[in-house]
């Protein structure tokens, strides 16, 4: 009888590459026993992936670190050509003497795409990192960043992300400014920062610390930004000026899609001299969150009409009100909804949610306003942090016995 035909060995190479792409690092080195034509084909791999599930398992941290330091350094040993991605998630520290070597190989076969998320400690990025000069995506997460002083940035870098690292903002704004091409910006876990950003091809900007000042003094690209300020509850933490936050940070946005704020992200940009209509309408602006609300505070409040207003193709807008003080601010001497307000229109907003509402003043005139601005709501969704049974029917009341420009619109109460 003749020998049946090995259809495995006798696959299309470009099939061979498919099937190796999909696998693991430790699955594919595996595949080395399925033929000779198999053996070693996993070297030739450009995108390596490392964790510590490329290990068998131990409740011996040590024998896993160990068992994993020499897999990785074995991988790179063996592999041929060029290497493009590079993933490292791990939390051991012992290894990160070996990240060194690891890096320096890294920047001499052309890698493209470096992750590095350690564990939390010490370690300070080498400088044959910045040697990477074809980087196109670098995040880094528990590092120390210092570069050296010849290096002037990373010209093909387009997504960088940076978490829990340490470093002086002066080396953030030289970095940022130095990628040309940049297009996505995470920043997290900083402390008391003042930042500026310069990229004229940013599209995607998170921030997430306690932030102080930020500047946006040159991205007219951006297209979505997510913000979470945190600080102490003196509100000086943050930098004082008379010119409107508002306006300083989100003046120079024309293409805006989507705008997403946390925590103190709307008392920042209250502060400052309100000067009446905003410079810039983002008729690009299609989608609003903005969470922990003020609703006592005046200033909070105009944040959103302001935003509202100036955004006529807006159709989905979500806001969460901050818990209630115990002793409530001092009411206004002025109605923010004794202006103009109910002179606008707002023609596309289609969906609002609004969360943890507590029925005070300004939470329910807010709501009459979209209710009795827009054309083509469909859905106001409102959930109470109220407690008291009463009081809650007593909102809900209130809210039945405004007028709705939209035919269709729909006033949903949920219980929290």
């Amino acid at each position: 009888m003749g020998e049946s035909p090995d259809f495995i060995s006798d696959l299309p190479q470009s099939i061979i590459e498919n099937i190796l792409t999909r696998l693991s690092i430790r699955d594919a080195i595996r595949t080395s026993v399925l033929s000779s034509k198999w053996r070693y084909k996993w070297s030739t791999l450009t995108d390596l992936v490392f964790d510590e599930k490329c290990v068998s398992p131990s409740n011996d941290r040590c024998v896993v670190e160990t068992n994993l330091v020499r897999f990785i350094t074995g991988v790179l040993l063996l592999h041929q050509g060029p290497i493009h991605k590079f993933h490292l998630s791990t939390s051991f520290k012992q290894c990160r003497p070996d990240i060194d070597q690891w890096l320096l190989f890294l920047s001499r076969n052309g890698i493209k795409e470096l992750v590095l998320k350690l564990g939390e400690g010490e370690f300070r990025v080498p400088a044959c990192l910045f040697n990477c000069l074809k980087l196109t995506c670098l995040e880094l997460c528990h590092c120390e960043f210092d570069p050296p002083q010849y290096f002037k940035g990373f010209s093909y870098l387009k997504s960088l992300n940076l978490h829990q690292i340490l470093v002086a903002p002066e080396v953030i704004e030289s970095l940022i400014s130095g990628c040309p091409l940049l297009e996505f910006l995470s920043l997290s876990y900083f402390d008391s920062l003042v930042l500026s950003i310069s990229a004229p091809n940013l599209m995607y900007l998170y921030l997430d610390g306690e932030f102080k000042d930020i500047f946006l003094e040159n991205t007219p690209k951006l297209v979505a930004i997510s913000v979470s300020m945190y600080m102490h509850e003196d509100v000086t933490d943050f930098e004082q000026s008379s010119d409107y936050n508002l306006v300083k940070f989100l003046g120079g946005v024309p293409l805006l899609e989507k705008l997403v704020g946390y925590i103190y992200f709307t008392k920042y940009l209250s502060i400052g001299d309100d000067p009446g209509r905003l410079p810039l309408t983002y008729i690009h602006l299609k989608t609003i969150e903005l969470y922990q609300v003020c609703f006592e505070d005046a200033d909070e409040v105009l944040v959103l009409l302001r935003l509202v207003t100036h955004s006529p193709n807006l159709k989905e807008l979500k806001v969460s009100a901050s818990p209630v003080q115990p002793f409530p601010l001092e009411e206004e001497g002025f109605d923010l909804f004794e202006r103009d307000y109910f002179d606008y229109k707002l023609p596309s907003l289609e969906t609002v949610k609004i969360t943890d509402a507590s029925g005070i003043r300004y939470e329910l005139e807010f709501i009459r306003f979209l209710l009795g601005t827009s054309p083509v709501l469909e859905t106001v969704t409102v959930s109470s942090s109220l407690s008291d049974k009463d009081a809650k029917m007593d909102m809900v009341i209130e809210l039945l016995r405004y007028p709705r420009v939209s035919p269709r619109a729909q006033l949903l109460f949920l219980q929290d």
